[in-house]
């Protein structure tokens, strides 16, 4: 079984920053304790980062969500809090300029991954999005979103995202 835990988003602007709320903040352990019990179990690790320039506000995404964030090089762009200092030099590390990762997507599909668990940031729009990426490039792969391990700023969009993903045969673990 060849396993990729993919870390989606846990950076500073949407944990304490720009974009950040308490439920990203109380999540922390919970990341921690999936990172832990991946590097365990022998599973790759994979990071995504939400990665902007200064032309931001002028791109689709930032005319319809205008708050700068996740500007390459500036400290919100950085993972949270002890998070950050998880990563390891054979982990995978992305960065994409929009909700889902296109290189994300390619590397997994030609992989040969079987399993995925996400866990991260925001639940309702890249966690979902990536999951759905996932699940297409690799139809067939069991794949998994960890509820205590992913948060949204509104609890309903978060309870709705997990539903939908639940809808795609994607399974919420506690």
């Amino acid at each position: 079984m060849k396993k990729l835990l993919v870390v989606v988003d846990y950076q500073k602007d949407f944990v304490d920053g720009a974009l950040g709320f308490d439920g990203a903040v109380d999540i922390e352990s919970a990341v921690l304790d999936r990172i832990a019990a991946a590097r365990a179990s022998g599973c790759d690790v994979a990071f995504t980062f939400d990665t902007h320039n200064d032309d931001y506000l002028t791109t689709a995404e930032g005319k319809m969500l205008p708050i700068v964030h996740c500007i390459a090089g500036t400290p919100g762009h950085g993972l949270f809090g002890r998070v950050a200092a998880t990563v390891l030099p054979q982990d995978r590390v992305y960065t994409k300029n929009t909700f889902g990762c296109d290189a994300l997507y390619e590397d997994c599909k030609a992989a040969g991954y079987d399993t995925f668990e996400l866990i991260g940031v925001v639940s309702n729009i890249c966690v979902l999005t990536n999951a759905v990426l996932l699940r297409t490039a690799c139809p067939d792969a069991k794949i998994s979103v960890t509820a205590a391990a992913t948060a949204a700023p509104d609890p309903q969009l978060h309870a709705a995202a997990l539903a939908v993903l639940a809808g795609l045969g994607i399974e919420i673990m506690p």
